[in-house]
């Protein structure tokens, strides 16, 4: 059986980790764990902890500062090296949150510091197609060790429940969970409830962040939007199935379209109709297409995400075949058996031993 060492100070139950930790168990590989007490110069305590050699190093997701320390120790000995970023430092910090204009002299650095970073791995994960490109266009790494594994959902959470049927004139509810940061736009879910004249409809946007304390100032005297405090992680698939229509991402910037948020894959799994901004981020045969249990709108228009709650509102029995046909491009695009398959296709590259 092979090993893997999975390095750095990471969250093993963060639900990427946690969902790929399960596919690599199932695909024969043995994990062992290896948190450092200092990430800058985890080699050295590896070596002196005298760490078995293992067929493969895998440094997760978020974990851009334990991957020079990874690098050298498993350069050291010919193992190879594999990096599941989920993000882009450079790319949060100058296009997701705007704090180094691009031509600053801070944003060049952060960018020659990470491409020489993703230059350490043999394999790269990318989440996205959209990632994907940023990683081997903007971060320059080498096309051929890019590979997309697509986040999904963790199936015994996430899952279909018991249909439900819309008793006449009673309101839907159209559900948001999220950090609010201005990727997910809030913003335009709350004023999309301000124009909002289709039939009864509930607008409950859960969790807390950044853009909350706004949100909640837009919505002041809107008797159609409510809002929840975050809950539990272990809750959160009977608060999905509970609603009617899921709501995505609706920003407008470059990088929220090149995500796919959990929340989407949940959803999906969960057999709910999902409306989010359109994106290229998606499988082809799924992106901008009808039929999919995805309705799309264009990033940051309120109008848009009103016309299409008012499009499902106004067709309640139409709304569980449309959860029907979510779960079905669940089941054919982000399942752990489409996943796991995507992650056997990148581990295939690996030179005979690791395999």
């Amino acid at each position: 059986m092979p090993s893997v060492l999975w390095w750095g100070r990471f969250d093993p139950d963060y639900s990427r980790n946690r969902i790929l930790r399960k596919l690599l168990g199932g695909l024969g590989w043995a994990i062992v764990d290896f948190h450092p007490r200092f990430s800058a110069v985890a080699d050295w305590e590896a070596r002196a902890r005298r760490l078995p050699t293992p067929d493969l190093v895998w440094v997760p997701c978020f974990r851009q500062r334990d991957l020079a320390a990874a690098s050298r120790w498993a350069h050291a000995r010919r193992v190879p090296l594999l990096f599941d970023p989920l993000i882009s430092a450079y790319d949060k910090q100058v296009f997701e949150r705007e704090k180094y204009p691009e031509s600053s002299e801070k944003a060049i650095r952060l960018l020659r510091q990470e491409r020489a970073l993703f230059r350490r791995a043999d394999i790269l994960l990318a989440d996205t197609a959209e990632h994907a490109r940023f990683f081997t266009g903007v971060l320059e790494a080498d096309p051929r060790r890019v590979h997309v594994v697509f986040v999904g959902a963790e199936e015994s959470l996430f899952r279909p429940g018991e249909p439900t049927e819309n008793t006449a004139g009673e309101a839907l509810e159209a559900l948001f969970y999220g950090s609010f940061i201005p990727l997910q736009g809030a913003g335009v879910i709350v004023e999309a409830a301000r124009r909002y004249t289709g039939p009864p409809v509930r607008w409950t946007l859960v969790g807390a962040g950044p853009e909350l304390a706004a949100c909640k100032q837009a919505a002041a005297g809107l008797p159609n939007v409510a809002f929840e405090p975050w809950i539990d992680y272990a809750a959160l698939p009977g608060r999905i199935r509970r609603a009617d229509i899921l709501l995505g991402v609706f920003g407008a910037t470059a990088k929220a379209g090149r995500v796919i948020p959990n929340k989407v894959f949940q959803a999906l799994a969960c057999g709910k109709p999902v409306i989010t901004r359109r994106s290229p981020a998606y499988p082809e045969g799924v992106a901008d297409r009808p039929g999919k249990g995805l309705i799309w709108v264009d990033g940051g228009d309120a109008r848009g995400l009103a016309d299409a709650v008012a499009g499902l509102a106004g067709q309640t029995g139409m709304l569980g075949q449309t959860g029907r046909e979510a779960r079905a491009t669940f089941e054919r695009h982000f399942s752990e058996t489409a996943i796991g398959q995507s992650l056997a296709d990148a581990l295939a590259t690996l030179p005979e031993p690791a395999r």
